[in-house]
């Protein structure tokens, strides 16, 4: 045999050996089982959805200064459950959560949507390898994974009233618009921040304000154009504003509120604005009749330092403005 021909053989013989073990390599010993302790434990290998936890305000769910002042700093008890849970997986997919001991100032961390019963990790891939073993969990994506606590407050509820979530080309549930994937890629995974009513540009795109002249009547129009839920959803603790002034005034003058109230607050009615839904509201003032501006406001908590003399500019947050015209 020539010694271009054994040279050929050889290699022949070592790809061949070489494709074997590829193929025939054990996998790698599966990782010890690990007891999680903190949020902070997932910060090593997951430093990117690590950080944009921490940028969200399911990470500030126990010290946010809202929720202190609305749940009486935690004296109403029921909100303890939802803002420091234990993880959904031991309580039950679609179970109201049980409230956590410990570590409550991490609020609603990775440890509550990710860990599960097993001490395995729910994520997107099987990797019994890696330091956290993570399970391929379909469920993580499940509307009803978000419901334990985010129905609550009927959120949940409002969604499956809405077309959103009729199969289709129109579906979108609640990661579609809260946890969207990182620029548009599925390969980059989903953006961890999971924004929401504090997200002002997430707010803006739900509502759209108009207005118009009626046989010479100033008539304000809200449109749920873009919330897969109410407008505003989270019973009670949110609210939104519409108001308006004559041009060149500053008071604002109160014209219309969109509120689901506490249950104590029995004289009030449910006005949240349905999803795909219209408001028409005429503003009954001769004042209106020059050119006005309307604004739509938007609150984190429903209350007013002066209820009688409501301060939007100060206390709330501007979502949408608009001119009219005589």
């Amino acid at each position: 045999m020539s010694p271009g021909r054994i040279v050929s053989a050889l290699a022949v013989v070592g790809l061949s050996a070489w494709l074997l073990l590829a193929v025939f390599r054990p996998p790698p010993p599966p990782a010890p089982p690990r007891t999680f302790t903190s949020s902070s434990e997932c910060r090593n290998c997951h430093a990117g959805a690590y950080a944009e936890w921490q940028d969200s305000w399911h990470s500030r769910a126990w010290v946010d200064a809202d929720v202190r002042t609305l749940s009486n700093d935690f004296a109403n008890t029921d909100c303890i459950d939802c803002h420091a849970p234990r993880p959904v997986f031991e309580t039950g997919i679609g179970q109201r959560v049980l409230p956590r001991e410990t570590r409550r100032v991490e609020g609603v961390d990775c440890i509550a949507c990710h860990l599960r019963p097993d001490d395995r990790i729910a994520g997107t891939i099987d990797a019994p390898s890696a330091a956290c073993r993570p399970v391929a969990t379909r469920e993580l994506a499940n509307v009803d994974f978000c419901a334990p606590c985010h129905n609550q407050h009927n959120t949940v509820d409002q969604w499956r009233a809405s077309k959103y979530a009729e199969p289709g080309p129109g579906y979108q549930d609640c990661l579609s618009c809260h946890m969207p994937y990182r620029d548009g890629d599925p390969s980059k995974g989903r953006d961890h921040r999971m924004h929401g009513g504090h997200a002002l540009e997430l707010v803006k795109r739900a509502v759209e304000l108009r207005a118009k002249r009626v046989d010479g009547n100033a008539v304000v129009e809200v449109e749920n154009v873009g919330a897969g839920h109410n407008f505003p959803t989270d019973e009670r603790s949110r609210a939104s504003d519409l108001f308006w002034r004559p041009r060149g005034e500053t008071t604002w003058r109160p014209l219309y509120r969109f509120r689901n109230p506490y249950r104590f607050e029995v004289d009030l009615p449910n006005t949240e604005l349905a999803a795909h839904a219209t408001l028409a509201r005429e503003i009954d003032d001769p004042a209106a009749a020059g050119a006005i501006e309307i604004a739509l406001f938007y609150k984190f908590s429903p209350y007013w330092t002066d209820p009688t003399a409501p301060d939007p500019e100060r206390e709330a947050v501007l979502v949408h403005r608009v001119e009219l015209e005589p």
